[in-house]
């Protein structure tokens, strides 16, 4: 199958699957138990007229297939709705504050990649009693939750060390780097040590394979085996895992995000699941399953490009 083509399919697919999931996620957020109209009002008592009055003003009276394909219509313009909670248009709340998550993600990704690869590839490497301890403090990694490790770092760090803010995203690029350190650590903790323990299990099964023996039998160097024979065949699954590390991350974000009061994407959602604000639950729930689906895509066609023998359409099984 030429790239192309398996581009074209895919993405086809992908449109396929963001139009089910956006029709889940409007559906889901009626299944929840309560009326938005009482938010609406604050609780206040309301005359029939009234309460009326709002039910029209957001169409929480039209049948459920007609608010799915006028909400489905308005997102494809780049609509969102407007927030019941703050009273302004979705698209503003999330150019606010996407910015703030995707930068996180990014800062969280970096560390992953960096810690998790070097550990993961010392371990294969060295062997001994550096394998030992890298297997012990990813294991601690893997056991300890985001939610924790944000806990934990934010009161040693910053309120008892005072060496990094306590909650916000700071202002200017280089403010919020350093105030989003901490929560880029609390979230990339836990995997690190899953890509750590991934790459040293694959690095240690590509070791014992006859193209590598074959390599320093020829007298090739010992760092370039490593290097180009090790590694290299290494990375479909490591890629592959990557992939799962990106969701992952996206995911956790909601939890680290509350924890530090970043007011990204992540604490949006999770402030607007507590006060039923439909329209922004279901802007922020449909960007994250694109996103999931984005990053998939984007495995699968550097798949082939790291590993020529995968082919299009397949993903490394290799563990």
């Amino acid at each position: 199958m030429s790239f192309l083509r398996f581009a074209v399919r895919r993405l086809a697919e992908m449109a396929a699957t963001l139009l089910g999931a956006s029709f889940l996620v409007f559906g889901a957020t009626y299944l929840a138990p309560g009326d938005p109209a009482d938010f609406l009002l604050s609780g206040r008592s309301a005359s029939p007229r009234a309460l009326a009055a709002v039910r029209a003003q957001y169409h929480l009276d039209d049948p459920f297939f007609v608010r799915y394909l006028d909400w489905l219509g308005d997102v494809l313009r780049g609509d969102f709705g407007r927030s019941i909670t703050y009273r302004t248009d979705v698209s503003r709340l999330l150019a606010d504050r996407l910015p703030t998550t995707l930068l996180l993600v990014a800062a969280a990704l970096a560390v992953v990649a960096v810690i998790g690869l070097g550990l993961g590839w010392i371990a294969a490497v060295r062997g001994g009693g550096i394998d030992s301890a890298v297997l012990v403090g990813t294991a601690l990694a893997v056991g300890t939750p985001s939610f924790v490790a944000a806990v934990v770092l934010q009161g040693l760090f910053a309120v008892k060390l005072g060496w990094f803010p306590t909650s916000g995203a700071g202002d200017g690029f280089a403010d919020r780097l350093w105030h989003l350190t901490l929560p880029a650590v609390a979230l990339a903790l836990y995997l690190i040590g899953m890509l750590a323990r991934v790459t040293r299990s694959t690095m240690l099964d590509v070791l014992h394979s006859e193209h590598v023996t074959v390599a320093r039998s020829r007298g090739v160097p010992e760092r370039d085996v490593i290097r180009r024979h090790v590694f290299r065949n290494s990375l479909g699954t490591v890629l592959t895992t990557g992939g799962l590390i990106v969701s992952t991350l996206l995911i956790c974000t909601i939890l680290v995000e509350t924890a530090f009061s970043i007011g990204g994407v992540g604490q949006l959602l999770e402030l607007s699941t507590t006060t039923k604000d439909f329209p922004t639950v279901q802007a922020v729930s449909l960007i994250v399953v694109a996103l999931f689906m984005a990053v998939n895509l984007i495995v699968d066609l550097l798949l082939p490009l790291v590993d020529p023998r995968i082919a299009l359409g397949t993903r490394s099984t290799q563990v």
